[in-house]
């Protein structure tokens, strides 16, 4: 597979965390920076009997859809990444990082018509002005938390 692609192999459930720290399902630990999450997604297990109505349906429920298209042909020629069997491959694209944070909770390793579901984040899709945006709306987050905090900190020492 291709190291720049490396990124979207299903990684394997953690078996080794502390009882405490386990949680009621197995996760597959993984780390995403700003950068790494993205507004597109590639959906992977997606069972090849013309679904796309039913999945478009599907991951609408998590946000507005810019975009929904099969790239199965174009990922398996330009990248030779070994599929299932008989599954197709989608790139979504959602107007808000939210919504995709959203739809990948949700849906990632979960069953669709038969084929279990597994999802990443597609940054390598994103253009230069949609990168800079999604980081000037992070920083515009981060100083709002910064300033609610503040304000928080004010409020507890005028109690005090």
């Amino acid at each position: 597979m291709n190291n720049a692609n490396e990124h979207h192999k299903r990684l394997q459930y953690c078996r080794t965390r502390l009882k405490y720290r386990q949680g009621r399902q197995l996760k597959a630990v993984k780390v995403y920076t700003v950068a790494s999450e993205s507004q597109y997604l590639l959906i992977f297990g997606v069972p090849k009997i013309n679904l796309i109505q039913e999945l478009k349906n599907k991951l609408r429920q998590f946000g507005s859809l810019e975009n929904l298209k099969n790239i199965t042909e174009k990922w398996v020629q330009t990248l030779s990444y070994e599929l299932e069997p008989f599954t197709e491959v989608y790139c979504v694209k959602y107007k808000k990082v939210e919504e995709a944070r959203r739809c990948k909770r949700y849906l990632d390793a979960r069953e669709f018509y038969g084929g279990i579901l597994h999802i990443s984040y597609a940054p390598e899709y994103e253009t230069l002005e949609e990168l800079k945006s999604k980081l000037q709306q992070r920083a515009y987050e981060i100083n709002c938390r910064i300033k609610s905090n503040q304000n928080y900190i004010k409020k507890d020492k005028r109690i005090e």
